[in-house]
């Protein structure tokens, strides 16, 4: 995104809500290790060998699961708001970049209300529209939507008085 002189009306980034911290996912997978080395010591002591084999293979999968969820988190979206545009930048998990700038004159900020599971966040321009957004609560979204259409609105009328 330009760093330009202009009045900066909202400059707000967007990332997924983290469900556990780094910390917190040693702790589970400590729990998860020593639970399945137990049960697995009990199941060895009464003969059943194999059942040590699916023990791991159940740990291995939480920790893979836990991986998987990381990695999507580390999707991101930055949306910045002057007089003269609105900039949106979105970095998915693998490292991949969208950038769009629409004029923040003909820029509008869309949600479907009554909000609902399928009401999305859009900023459209035109016929063009964008999601924005996804990983955010229904509550997140309405506060992000009157967040952006005050911002548009303060922007406009720095047009319009300057």
């Amino acid at each position: 995104m330009p760093d330009t002189d202009e009045i900066v009306y909202f400059d707000a980034i967007l990332t997924p809500n983290r469900s556990l911290s780094e910390r917190g996912f040693a702790i589970v997978m400590s729990i998860v290790g020593v639970v399945s080395f137990l049960t697995g010591m009990a199941f060895l002591s009464m003969g059943a060998i194999p059942v040590i084999g699916f023990f791991g293979l159940d740990a291995l999968a939480i920790w893979f699961a836990f991986r998987w969820s990381f990695r999507k988190q580390r999707e991101e979206t930055r949306i910045r708001i002057t007089a003269s545009s609105l900039d949106m930048l979105h970095r998915k998990a693998n490292g991949a970049e969208k950038s769009v700038s629409v004029p923040s004159g003909f820029a509008r900020v869309e949600l479907a209300e009554p909000l609902s599971s399928d009401s999305w966040l859009r900023v459209e321009h035109g016929r063009t529209g964008w999601v924005i957004g996804r990983f955010l609560t229904l509550p997140e979204r309405k506060s992000l939507a009157d967040a952006m259409k005050m911002a548009l609105h303060r922007a406009r009328l720095e047009r319009h008085i300057a």
